[in-house]
């Protein structure tokens, strides 16, 4: 059995979306059993994530590693953005207070487990692009000297392939988010005690942190799809 490691892969599509309570359990079995197998089917797609917050409040981080940005313009991903299945139309109805990004990866400190992350810290912001080296640096090295954390990941969005106008946008209404930058931050045990990654990032570039608009969450893992490339 063959996979690519998803520590190659460069592209990401990030989306954030709270979903209608009533609905929940019916979005799971869509996205479980249609709509991530659909989406990492595509060529260049490699992985597909979901997690839920950790105070299990309805809201949901669901990402896709590419093996590169390029892949979330392709033809292919068009099509299937421009023709959503039934049940994709339905479910995207229920999504609330979407956002929806398009990244690049920068840098990664650390290495995919052998099994997918179980808690991840998502951690999105703006930055005053000079400082961009030393999150790059610095910043994602102290990170994994955290407890428990295996993997941490810098992104930048991607704004012209995020501003894509699609029928999928048409129906969730979710546009790309107001922050540039997201750092991914796996770990293996529950971050619940506390934030340590954060603060030992922010420890080492000396406390001259210039982060605005930022939103941190913290999420448990709730489904995981890996391509399969020897199939």
């Amino acid at each position: 059995m063959t996979h690519i490691n998803s520590d190659d892969c460069t592209g990401l599509m990030a989306f954030w979306a709270d979903i209608e309570a009533d609905y929940v359990l019916r979005y799971q079995q869509w996205h479980n059993c249609e709509h991530i197998p659909e989406r990492v089917s595509i060529s260049g797609f490699v992985e597909g994530r979901r997690y839920r917050s950790l105070d299990n409040k309805p809201h949901f981080l669901m990402y896709y590693d590419t093996q590169t940005a390029s892949v979330l313009a392709s033809d292919a991903y068009m099509a299937a953005l421009n023709a959503p299945t039934p049940w994709t139309r339905e479910a995207l109805t229920y999504f609330r207070n979407p956002t929806r990004d398009i990244f690049t990866r920068l840098a990664v400190t650390g290495a995919r487990g052998k099994f997918a992350a179980p808690y991840i810290t998502s951690l999105r912001f703006d930055l005053p692009e000079e400082d961009e080296a030393k999150y790059a640096g610095l910043w994602l090295r102290a990170a994994l000297e955290a407890e428990s954390v295996e993997r941490v990941r810098f992104y930048r969005v991607d704004s012209a392939v995020g501003n894509m106008a699609t029928s999928e946008r048409k129906v969730h209404g979710g546009g790309p988010g107001k922050q540039t930058y997201l750092v991914l931050i796996e770990q293996s045990r529950s971050p619940a005690s506390g934030n340590g990654p954060v603060t030992r990032g922010d420890a080492a570039v000396s406390g001259d942190i210039r982060r605005t608009h930022e939103q941190c969450h913290q999420y448990w893992l709730e489904m995981v799809h890996q391509k399969d490339e020897s199939r």
